[in-house]
């Protein structure tokens, strides 16, 4: 008979972590007597990060004694306590590899249902002080598992745990944790996991995912978007030639590029973009990342280039090329790219941010679309509209268009004081598309018709993004169907850290290490490695690059990036570790 050895609650707080402050409630500490179970947690018991933790399906964490022991013996340590992995129920039997997804539990007045393995992040381990714990307690297949309250009620220690129902289909913890983690997946053994209805809906999304990747042969990593690199492409940096350059606005200047051998280049995704490396422009060669602003199937690739103040790469792109040069470019690649089907589309772009959105705009002309398009369009003043009559172009090829621009400038039309009139069209009186004063809100984008099926396309400043979002939220778009682009590095996710306000890029502190040169590619910093450092997160955390991370070990698969290129290093240069399929949270 399985008994419950300890209740153990804590609410979240603030811990010192590496010089930083987490908001965490791993902190759980055993308490004697009755305590009330509710719907989403355990009197006296808080979660810090909702979004990893807690609700409804997480509401209990359970963790088994017997693991306690062998992680004990694992590390040679005698000093855990209950509540020490976190968990909510500390307990004498329940096994992960007995337990099925489904069960039902009795534990004193309450009943519970088993829902999911515990997904382990950085903060467990630490609470023992081991960072490699999320991934050993993956590895060693001892991960925990949470409980749904289905009968409200009080619980306490000494009370003996009942099952009172039998999951469908018969999966255990372990086996429900292997069939996310382990490779060669039985598409039946997916089947049949989804078949059970308690199962929790962040891993009921990842195996609905693995399951269309098997039937319709894609990579299992993703079934829902394109690899980050798209195939055919070409490993590491390529030289191409640059064959024309072009003045687009008062900041952006298009160039033109093919390869050296006037063979046509494979052909990219519609919103995808290139890394460019630039030796001429530092030492060591500083590398910058451009959206693809030309049609997918052109035989060469065009950037659409904005000069930034003081921008050493920028300045040297607009200034330093002519046709003949050379640039080192990677292959396309990027997750922002044109959904297929026939639902409506929203194409919503900030000053250079038109370029991933404008390549999809070619696509569905290319392709001769009958879907419907909204294109929505921000710049200061005419001056610096980028690409504007190229847009307008292909919208009156398109059979279901809506076009609006909006400039932002109090003097954006013609006629008024310090108009400046666009670069190729100062014949224009009046230019071709829809014009209005200020920035697009709700009510704008309403009256334009936006249907609320519509799958929306937002590329832009940081803040253009989050207002876009909450707008056509507002007018009912779906949060799942609105997908964004930032120009510079993806937002960071650190969960639980505290926010600060960090410095620009720069190289870390100290003495600079010895080994393998390591570019980050967004940041366009160029460092070498050390061996004081655990991994690659470390190193970006010490020059103040903003990271995507959340277990830290290699097991969720938020910090994927793309590797662009790479040469022979030494064994033991840089760490490594296997990757493992993300786990739903």
């Amino acid at each position: 008979m399985a008994t419950l050895l300890s209740v153990n609650v804590g609410m979240p707080k603030d811990v010192l972590w590496q010089g930083r402050t987490v908001h965490t409630g791993v902190w759980k500490s055993s308490v004697a007597g009755p305590r009330m179970v509710r719907r989403l947690n355990i009197d006296g018991d808080g979660q810090g990060d909702l979004r990893g933790h807690g609700g409804e399906n997480r509401a209990v964490l359970v963790y088994q004694i017997d693991s306690y022991n062998y992680w004990q013996r694992h590390f040679g340590r005698d000093d855990f306590v209950h509540g020490q992995f976190g968990e909510n129920l500390t307990v004498d039997g329940l096994p992960d590899d007995e337990v099925c997804v489904g069960d039902r539990y009795r534990i004193g007045e309450a009943e519970f249902e088993v829902t999911q393995p515990r997904v382990t992040c950085y903060r467990v381990g630490m609470r023992l002080g081991e960072p490699d714990l999320p991934a050993l307690l993956v590895a060693h297949h001892r991960p925990g598992f949470y409980l749904r309250v289905i009968t409200e009620g009080h619980v306490q220690a000494g009370d003996e745990i009942v099952r009172t129902r039998t999951g469908p289909e018969r999966f255990t913890v372990a086996d429900i944790d292997a069939l996310l983690y382990l490779p060669d997946r039985d598409p039946e053994r997916l089947r049949a996991a989804l078949r059970i209805p308690a199962l929790s809906p962040g891993w009921r999304s990842s195996f609905e995912d693995l399951l269309a990747a098997a039937e319709h042969g894609q990579p299992a990593a993703s079934a829902s978007a394109p690899a980050i690199g798209a195939e055919p492409g070409w490993v590491g940096f390529r030289r191409l030639k640059v064959v024309a350059t072009v003045v687009e606005s008062t900041t952006v200047t298009s160039i033109h590029l093919a390869a050296a051998d006037g063979r046509p280049l494979p052909a990219a995704l519609p919103g995808q973009y290139v890394t460019v490396r630039v030796a001429a422009a530092g030492e060591p060669a500083p590398v910058r990342s451009y959206s693809l602003s030309s049609a997918p199937g052109d035989e060469g690739y065009r950037i659409s280039v904005k000069r930034e103040r003081c921008g050493v790469v920028s300045g040297y792109l607009h200034k330093g090329l002519h046709p003949g040069t050379m640039l080192d470019v990677a292959a396309p690649r990027g997750e922002f790219v044109l959904g297929g089907g026939d639902t409506p589309v929203v194409l919503l772009s900030a000053g250079v941010g038109v370029t991933p959105v404008l390549a999809m705009l070619h696509q569905l002309v290319a392709e001769d679309s009958l879907r419907a398009v909204w294109w929505v369009h921000v710049a200061r003043d005419p001056a610096e509209h980028v690409l504007g009559e190229e847009a307008h172009d292909l919208l009156t090829r398109l059979r279901d268009a809506h076009e609006q621009v909006f400039y932002t400038a109090t003097c954006a039309g013609p006629g008024a004081p310090g108009y400046r009139t666009p670069l190729g069209v100062a014949h224009r009186l009046v230019a071709p598309f829809r014009i209005s004063a200020g920035r697009p809100g709700a009510r704008a984008l309403s009256e334009m018709g936006i249907p609320p099926e519509a799958g929306a396309y937002v590329c832009g400043p940081a803040g253009f993004m989050a207002d876009m979002r909450t707008v056509l939220e507002s007018l009912g778009l779906r949060g799942e169907n609105i997908h964004t682009e930032l120009f510079g590095g993806r937002p960071a996710i650190t969960p639980g850290i505290a926010e600060r306000v960090a410095p620009p890029p720069h190289p870390p502190t100290g003495p600079p290490g010895t080994g393998p040169l390591v570019t980050f590619a967004r940041s366009g910093l160029s460092v070498p490695w050390s061996q004081e450092r655990r991994g690659i997160i470390d190193l970006a955390e010490a020059c103040d690059i903003p990271t995507r991370w959340s277990c830290r070990t290699g097991v969720c698969h938020t910090c994927v990036t793309a590797l662009q290129w790479s040469s022979l290093v030494r064994k033991g240069d840089l760490p490594g570790r296997s990757p493992l399929r993300p786990p739903p949270r």
